[in-house]
C-alpha cells in the first residue's frame, strides 16, 4: 500500500479517539433523555442512497465511511451492521473505537430485530423519525410493542451533539430538456394523477428525490453522483407544489414552473403544508419511499392509501427515445472507455500508475465525451487484495501501485444529458494464476446467462438471481451483493423497482416489464487476494414470441 503505514496508523487512532468521545456524549444525552437504545441510519428524509453532508451523521458518529450501514448505541454497546460489501473497510475503521461490526448476513437477524429482541419491559428506543421509513418504523414499533417498549421518533440527538454539521446544500437547479426529455412534465404530471385517481385516492406526496426530479424535468447538484435536489412534492386535486429552497431556483426556471401551473414554497414548509391537508384528503403515499416524521404532521382524520409511487414504476420504463438517447450516452462512455484502455496498454511498465491514477485517467478520458456531466458514483479501481472490497475506494493516503502481476477490478459509470452509464471490467495484469482465470470465466458465463435469458413478462425480478449465480454456485463459491439493480436516465444509477438478488422480496412492485434497464454484476472475492465482477446493462425487451415473453 502507499503512503506511509504509521501516518496511517496515527491518523487511525485520532479518529478512533474521537468516535470515543462523541459516543460518550451520546450516552450522557441518552441518560438525560432517558433513551435506552439510539438508532441512526444511513438515511435522509427522502430516503436516498448518497447523502449530503447534512445527514451524514452515522458517518460522523461511528467514523465508518461506508455508503450503507446502521450504528446502534446503547449504554454498553454500539455496533454497525453493514453487509458484506463494507466488512473489510469497517473492520480498518472501527478498529479501536469501541464499535462492534455485527456482520448481515441473508436470512438472519438485522439490526430493527436486534433492537426488539435485546428490549427490555419500559424500555425506550429513538430515532430520528425524519430519517426512518414508515415501513421500518412500524414494523419496529409493533416489535417493541410485544415486548412492553415503545419507539420515540420525535427527537435528533445530533442536533446538539454535532456542532460543525454541514448546512443544507443550495446548489442550483436546471431543467432536463429536448430533445433528452421525450416526454413534457404536464404529460408526466397527467399520468400521475390518473393512476393517483384509480387508487381512489386525491392528493399524493413524494419525498424520493429521482421521482421528484424526473417528474418536474428539473435536474440538480445537491447530491453526489446524482443529478437531483433536495426538494418535495405535493400533488392535489387541482395543485401541484414544489418545495423547494428558492435561492436555487433561477428566474427562468422559475416562470417555466409557474407557466406550467406549479406552486413553489420554500423546502422548510413542507410540515406546514402537510399539517393543513383536508382532513377528508386521501393521501397516496409510498411507505417505503416516506418517512415517519414527515407523515406525523398529518392530521389523525386523513386517510392514507399506500403503494408504490406512480412515478417509480413510470420512470424505470423507458421510451423508446429514451433508449435512444441512452444508447448514445453509451456509445460516448465505450469511446471513453476505449481511450483510457488505450493508454493504460501503453503506460503500464513504462510509468508509475496507482489505483488513483486510474479514477483520475477514466474521468478525464469521460470529461472529453460531448454531454458527459460528473461520475455516476465513486470509482472503484481495486488492484488484486483491494478488489475484493465490492465497495472499495481508493485515496490519495492509501492505495496501491498497479505492478507486478494479479486482477484490477475498474468499476465506474457516467452520467450524461442522455443517459446514466455503469460499467465493470477486469484487467489482466502481467500474468494472473490459474485460480483468477478460472474466477473469471465462471463470472463471466454469469453474465452471459442472464443476459441470454428469455422470461415473462411481469417475472418478479429477484427469481432471476439464480440464472447469474448458477455457474459460481456451481463450484460452491458464492457472493454477497445482489446481482443487478435498476439504472436511471439521467438520474440515480441505482434505481427501483427492479432488483436482481435472491436477498430481496420478490413482491409484485419488482415485475420485469419492457422497457426497465437493469444490471447484470455477478462476482467472486477472494479476501486478501482478490476481486472478480464483470458488470454490463441491459434492456427489457419484447422477444417476440408468442408466450408474451421478454429478453434482455
Amino acid at each position: 500500500m502507499s503512503g506511509s503505514a504509521g501516518e496511517s496508523m496515527s491518523t487511525q487512532s485520532n479518529a478512533s479517539s474521537e468516535v470515543a468521545e462523541r459516543l460518550a456524549q451520546t450516552r450522557a444525552l441518552m441518560s438525560r433523555e432517558r433513551i435506552d437504545a439510539y438508532l441512526v441510519p444511513s438515511a435522509d428524509p427522502h430516503l436516498s442512497e448518497y447523502l449530503p453532508g447534512y445527514w451524514q451523521g452515522r458517518q460522523w458518529l461511528s467514523g465508518f465511511h461506508g455508503s450503507v450501514g446502521t450504528l446502534i448505541i446503547t449504554q454498553d454497546f454500539a455496533g454497525i451492521w453493514a453487509d458484506s460489501r463494507y466488512w473489510e473497510q469497517a473492520t480498518k475503521e472501527l478498529a479501536g473505537s469501541g464499535i462492534e461490526l455485527v456482520k448481515l448476513l441473508p436470512g438472519q437477524q438485522g439490526p430493527l430485530e436486534w433492537l426488539a429482541d435485546e428490549a427490555k419491559a419500559e424500555s425506550v428506543v429513538a430515532v430520528d423519525g425524519a430519517v426512518l421509513a414508515v415501513a421500518s418504523s412500524r414494523t419496529l414499533a409493533s416489535r417493541l410493542y410485544a415486548r412492553g417498549a415503545r419507539l420515540r421518533t420525535d427527537i435528533d440527538l445530533l442536533t446538539e451533539l454535532w456542532q460543525d454539521r454541514p448546512a443544507l446544500p443550495s446548489h442550483p437547479i436546471y431543467e432536463h430538456l429536448p430533445p433528452q426529455a421525450s416526454l413534457d412534465r404536464a404529460e408526466k404530471l397527467a399520468r400521475v394523477r390518473q393512476i393517483v385517481a384509480e387508487r381512489n385516492a386525491d392528493w399524493h406526496f413524494i419525498a424520493t428525490l429521482d421521482d421528484i426530479a424526473w417528474l418536474f424535468n428539473l435536474r440538480g447538484a445537491d447530491v453526489s453522483y446524482n443529478p437531483v435536489f433536495i426538494a418535495f412534492a405535493l400533488i392535489g386535486p387541482h395543485s401541484v407544489t414544489l418545495f423547494v429552497d428558492s435561492r436555487k431556483v433561477p428566474d427562468p426556471v422559475r416562470s417555466r414552473l409557474e407557466r406550467d401551473g406549479i406552486n413553489l414554497m420554500e423546502y422548510t414548509q413542507i410540515g406546514a403544508a402537510l399539517r393543513e391537508l383536508p382532513k377528508d384528503a386521501r393521501l397516496l403515499v409510498d411507505p417505503a419511499r416516506v418517512t415517519c416524521g414527515l407523515l406525523d404532521y398529518l392530521d389523525s382524520e386523513v386517510t392514507l392509501v399506500e403503494g408504490l409511487n406512480p412515478s417509480t414504476l413510470l420512470k424505470s420504463q423507458k421510451t423508446e427515445t429514451d433508449t435512444g438517447h441512452i444508447r448514445q450516452a453509451m456509445e460516448q462512455d465505450g469511446a471513453a472507455l476505449c481511450e483510457f484502455f488505450a493508454w493504460l496498454d501503453s503506460a503500464l511498465g513504462r510509468e508509475p500508475i496507482s489505483e488513483v491514477t486510474i479514477d483520475e485517467k477514466l474521468t478525464q478520458a469521460r470529461e472529453r465525451r460531448p454531454g458527459y456531466v460528473s461520475p455516476s458514483f465513486a470509482t472503484i479501481a481495486g488492484f488484486n487484495a483491494n478488489g475484493a472490497m465490492p465497495h472499495y475506494r481508493a485515496t490519495e493516503a492509501e492505495h496501491a501501485q498497479i505492478e507486478g502481476d494479479g486482477l484490477l477490478l475498474i468499476d465506474s459509470g457516467g452520467q450524461y444529458l442522455g443517459g446514466t452509464t455503469d460499467i465493470t471490467r477486469m484487467v489482466a495484469i502481467g500474468t494472473p494464476s490459474a485460480e483468477q482465470k478460472q474466477d473469471c470465466t465462471r463470472v463471466l458465463k454469469g453474465v452471459i446467462a442472464l443476459s441470454r435469458t428469455h422470461f415473462p413478462k411481469g417475472i418478479l425480478s429477484p427469481l432471476l438471481d439464480a440464472i447469474a449465480r448458477a455457474p459460481i454456485w456451481s463450484e460452491g463459491v458464492n457472493y454477497g451483493h445482489g446481482t443487478g439493480h435498476g439504472v436511471g436516465y439521467f438520474l440515480n444509477v441505482h434505481e427501483g423497482p427492479q432488483v436482481i438478488a435472491y436477498q430481496a422480496p420478490a413482491t409484485p412492485q419488482t415485475a420485469m416489464l419492457p422497457g426497465m434497464i437493469t444490471s447484470i454484476e455477478p462476482g467472486t472475492y477472494r479476501p486478501g487476494r482478490w476481486g472478480v465482477r464483470i458488470e454490463n446493462l441491459v434492456i427489457n425487451q419484447e422477444a417476440g414470441t408468442t408466450c408474451n415473453d421478454l429478453q434482455s
